[in-house]
């Protein structure tokens, strides 16, 4: 039964709104493309900083529940999910059939990612 507690929650939710951050910094620029290069870096490196200071204690505290394996398979399992949410709501991007089958051979993988100790 999963446990429910403090270092084993904390880091999924930071990582969550993490990931949120993140996304906008790396992408959300793309709807912007008249905007300078340069601009956009800078905006990214302002909403990026707020990323590191939810990350790094995500996986801080996540350590003491979490393998560093595991943290990152979290991590990467929401950044694929908040990425496809971003991708479809913000860029008006489809996801195909071919993103589904994607995303769902990564799930697969983090799957085993969590099997045994």
């Amino acid at each position: 039964m999963p446990s429910f507690s403090l270092p084993h929650v904390a880091p999924i939710a930071l990582l969550l709104a993490s990931n949120v951050f993140m996304t906008f910094a790396w992408y959300g620029h793309l709807r912007f493309k008249a905007a300078s290069l340069a601009l956009v870096v800078a905006i990214a490196w302002l909403i990026a900083l707020p990323e590191y200071m939810l990350a790094v204690p995500a996986n801080r505290i996540g350590h003491e529940v979490y393998s560093a394996a595991q943290l990152k398979t979290i991590q990467e399992i929401i950044t694929l999910s908040v990425f496809a949410v971003f991708s479809f709501a913000y860029l008006k991007e489809p996801l195909g059939l071919n993103h589904l089958i994607g995303f769902s051979l990564i799930a697969a993988g983090a799957f085993f990612i969590f099997q045994g100790k």
